[in-house]
C-alpha cells in the first residue's frame, strides 16, 4: 500500500527499492553494534547471498510493481500465485514426484486467474497482469533460497546482507532519478523502509522455522488488509471477477499446504 501511494504521490520507483533495501542496513547494524552482537552477521556462504540478492532484486521490482499497475487488492490476489508455481518448481527442477490433489490445485488457481483477469475483456492492463504473475513466480524461488540459506545462516544475517547487496546495485542508478522531497514523501520512504526491514526479517525467521508452503498460505489474510485500504484509500472495491476468481486461487495455495503438510508426516505415501 505505501509503495502504490508513494508512487502515486511523484516518487520514481527506482528511488522507493532503493530506500527500501538501503535503510534496513544501518538499522539492523546499529543495533546489532549496539547489542555486541556484528558477529552474528558472519556468514561463509556470501555467494550464495549475492544470488539469492540478484534474485531478490528481481522479485521485489516485481512485487512492488504489480501493486503501481493494478488495483490493490487484484494485485494482492495474483501475489498468491506462488504456491502453485512452486509445485510447478518442486516437479521441474527438484524432480518431486506431485500427486493429482496438487495438479490439480495448479488447474484450479489458474482456472481462478483467468476468471480474475478475463483475457481479452479485462479492466487490467495485462501487462500488470504478467509483472504481477512473474513476481509470484519470483517469490517461490526466493522462499527455496531463503529455506537452503536458514540451515546455515541466522535471519538477521540473510536480511542484512541481501540489503546491502542490493543498496550497492539500486545506488547506481540513484543519481539518474534521484530528486527533492516534500516532507511527507520522506516520510512515506521512511516508512517503506522501516516496515520492510521488519516483514523481511519475520518473513525470513518464519522460512526457517516453517515449511515454506505452510508460511506462504498464512500471507492470504493480506486480501483483507488490500480490500480495506484499496476502499479507504484509493475508494475502490474489488469487481465481481476478483470475487470469483480470488476464492480460486486462495483454495487453490490453501490444499498446497495441506497437501504437502500431509506428505511431510512420516509413513505418509
Amino acid at each position: 500500500m505505501l509503495v502504490k501511494y508513494t508512487a502515486e504521490s511523484g516518487v520514481h520507483f527506482g528511488e522507493i527499492l532503493f530506500w527500501r533495501a538501503s535503510l534496513t542496513v544501518p538499522m539492523l547494524g546499529l543495533w546489532l553494534a549496539a547489542q555486541g552482537q556484528l558477529s552474528r552477521l558472519r556468514t561463509n556462504r556470501m555467494p550464495a547471498h549475492i544470488r539469492r540478492a540478484v534474485l531478490g532484486m528481481i522479485g521485489m521490482a516485481l512485487t512492488f510493481g504489480a501493486p503501481i499497475l493494478l488495483p490493490l487488492a487484484e494485485s494482492t490476489t495474483l501475489g498468491f500465485t506462488t504456491p502453485i508455481f512452486a509445485v510447478i518448481l518442486s516437479a521441474l527442477l527438484l524432480r518431486e514426484t506431485v500427486g493429482p490433489w496438487r495438479w490439480g490445485a495448479v488447474i484450479a488457481g489458474f482456472l481462478g486467474i483467468l476468471v480474475i483477469t478475463q483475457p481479452g475483456q479485462s479492466h487490467m492492463p495485462m501487462f500488470g497482469v504478467i509483472v504481477g504473475l512473474s513476481g509470484a513466480f519470483m517469490v517461490a524461488v526466493i522462499s527455496i533460497q531463503l529455506r537452503d540459506l536458514g540451515r546455515t545462516d541466522e535471519p538477521i544475517a540473510i536480511v542484512f546482507w541481501f540489503s546491502a547487496w542490493s543498496t550497492a546495485v539500486f545506488a547506481l542508478g540513484l543519481p539518474f532519478f534521484i530528486e527533492a522531497h516534500s516532507p511527507k514523501q520522506w516520510l512515506l520512504l521512511l516508512a517503506i523502509g522501516a516496515l520492510g526491514c521488519v516483514a523481511q526479517l519475520l518473513l525470513t525467521a518464519s522460512l526457517r522455522f516453517g515449511q515454506v508452503a505452510s508460511v506462504i498460505v498464512m500471507d492470504y489474510s493480506s486480501l483483507i488488509w488490500a480490500t480495506l485500504y484499496g476502499w479507504m484509500i484509493w475508494n475502490r472495491l474489488p469487481p465481481t471477477t476478483t470475487w470469483l476468481g480470488a476464492p480460486l486461487v486462495i483454495g487453490a495455495g490453501a490444499l498446497i499446504a495441506w497437501r504437502e503438510h500431509r506428505l511431510s508426516r512420516p509413513g505418509t505415501a
